[in-house]
């Protein structure tokens, strides 16, 4: 068992992490639908006031890239891009298992 997994780190537009993280947990409550993404988890730094960070692990990279073309998907981009300043993949991983990852 091998899932596809990504940790990747926005950062906006000074007072806008707020709105953001309400984007992201919007975009976590749509995968709840979808079977192929297992975790989809938000996270705030207290010491980076301008970023968010969302860990996926999803049953495979083409389940991930499937998912971006959704309707609910791309209306959440279209959001959040005006307040996004930048993007930085921290990883792309393959998670071998653990809690909370099914094993099939």
């Amino acid at each position: 068992m091998s899932k596809f997994s990504l940790f990747n780190k926005f950062i906006v537009q000074e007072g806008e992490k707020e709105k953001m993280v309400d984007i992201l947990l919007d975009a976590a409550e749509s995968m709840k639908n979808l079977d192929e993404c297992e975790i989809y988890l938000v996270h705030i730094s207290e010491n980076e006031p301008s970023s968010v960070y969302v860990y996926e692990v999803w049953a495979n990279e083409d389940a991930h890239q499937a998912s971006l073309g959704h309707e609910a998907t791309q209306t959440l981009i279209s959001r959040a891009k005006p307040i996004i300043t930048g993007m930085e993949r921290i990883n792309t991983l393959i998670t071998k298992g653990g809690k909370g990852i099914s094993s099939n």
